[in-house]
């Protein structure tokens, strides 16, 4: 069934069921454009065979970025940004697939090198160590609307330009996930309290979204199954607004979780072992982290949905797609390191992609996945992030990838470009 088309809601078809999922790129110009090394990572990515390619995240207001070399879609654009971001699409087309702009803001985390003041629902700062985000301030009821404009807007562009589809980034801890979040939503408004009110600022993007681009442009929304917290987002609310995306006309919704407090969807080994929710044994056992969170929504919702995360063997995706708990596959980090690896599976020359997490095939200066220290094990988590963020780099430039990393170097050069990148950022 990989290599099946599908045709969504809206009526755009994907060539085949494979996805390249979203993951931030880091190659934006100091002034948050695109860039040639954009082109050349997604023409490659593209020839890898995906039939649909999400781009990571394109922030909706550059003072709010998840990293300083974001792409920003912010207010009117250029004749030049315009220019840019059709390169990209162009080169990402050339293969025949379809290319989807995630969209985003990213709230409370925001690095503090970007901002020393990031925004969110209400004043809640991250539970993390080693002070890289600053404690956010409330919005305004009048900045909530002028945000949801401003995804309607950036929505507007991304169709102008040539990208065949948005995907709302609700997700991972960022802005609107955020809001759905009773930990981190404490308003008082028409935006906080019951699910409904947590909610509406999703749904009303959705809305204005659609209103730029009309009925034929697909609309995806990245929802969070569960944010793994206690109190927190819940898989029974994830299922409820589901419907409501559903009956709001959303084309596609990828299930994911987590958030950079409980990265869940890096599948950190040990910061899961902490989970108020623990996954079930049945998903442990099978490769998708959130596959059991997709049959519980299939049962609820007809909407097409995307899971990604974990998938690994052809068999493994065919038996997913097959059971009808989802109709898209996700893949993300192998094509980091292998971009044609959709082609291969696609054809049959490889059963499965190759594994590089935890350390077993990326060199020396890893300590372990299991260590009983906090720090270790974040550490590793984020050198490992660093891994795959230098091999993207390296396709960006034209280069092969490499197979194994030297993680600690590795997570040293990561943090220094991000520094680096922090302090050339144009401020208006």
């Amino acid at each position: 069934m990989l290599e099946k088309p599908i045709t969504l809601p809206n009526g755009q078809t994907l060539i085949n069921r494979i996805a390249k999922a979203a993951m931030t790129e880091g190659l934006g110009d100091p002034c948050n454009r695109a860039t040639p090394k954009h082109e050349t990572l997604y023409r490659r990515w593209g020839e890898g065979g995906a039939g649909l390619l999400i781009t990571g995240n394109i922030m909706v207001d550059r003072r709010y970025l998840e990293r300083p070399g974001n792409v920003a879609i912010d207010g009117q654009q250029t004749d030049e940004q315009l220019a840019r971001l059709r390169a990209w699409t162009s080169a990402a087309r050339e293969a025949g697939g379809d290319i989807w702009a995630q969209i985003s803001h990213a709230g409370r985390q925001t690095p503090r090198i970007v901002t020393k003041e990031p925004v969110a629902p209400s004043a809640v700062a991250l539970g993390l160590p080693g002070g890289q985000f600053a404690a956010p301030r409330a919005l305004s009821g009048d900045e909530v609307l002028e945000i949801i404009a401003r995804f309607a807007n950036t929505a507007r562009v991304c169709k102008q330009v040539g990208f065949t589809g948005v995907q709302i980034h609700a997700a991972h801890g960022y802005l609107i996930s955020e809001f759905l979040n009773p930990r981190a939503n404490l308003r008082e408004d028409e935006w906080g309290g019951g699910l409904e009110n947590r909610a509406r600022f999703l749904l009303r993007i959705v809305e204005a979204v659609r209103a730029q681009v009309g009925s034929g442009f697909t609309v995806c929304v990245k929802l969070n199954s569960s944010d793994f917290q206690k109190g927190g987002f819940a898989p029974g609310e994830s299922i409820q607004v589901a419907r409501w995306l559903e009956a709001a006309g959303v084309d596609l919704i990828e299930i994911s979780g987590g958030s950079y407090e409980q990265p869940a969807m890096m599948d950190m080994e040990g910061l899961e072992a902490r989970h108020e929710e623990q996954k079930r044994e049945s998903t442990t056992a099978r490769e998708a982290y959130f596959l059991d969170y997709a049959e519980e929504m299939r049962a609820s919702v007809k909407t097409p949905l995307m899971v990604t995360g974990g998938f690994r063997s052809r068999a493994g995706m065919e038996e997913a797609l097959a059971s009808g708990a989802c109709d898209v596959i996700g893949i993300a980090r192998p094509l980091c390191v292998k971009p044609d690896i959709p082609a291969q599976l696609l054809s049959g020359e490889v059963e499965a992609a190759p594994s590089y997490e935890h350390g077993l095939r990326i060199g020396p200066g890893f300590l372990g996945p299991n260590s009983g220290v906090d720090i270790i094990r974040a550490l590793n988590g984020f050198a490992a992030m660093a891994f795959y963020c230098q091999n993207i780099f390296r396709l960006a430039d034209g280069r092969e990838a490499k197979e194994e990393m030297a993680l600690l170097p590795a997570f040293i050069r990561h943090q220094s470009h991000e520094a680096k990148a922090a302090r050339a950022l144009v401020r208006d």
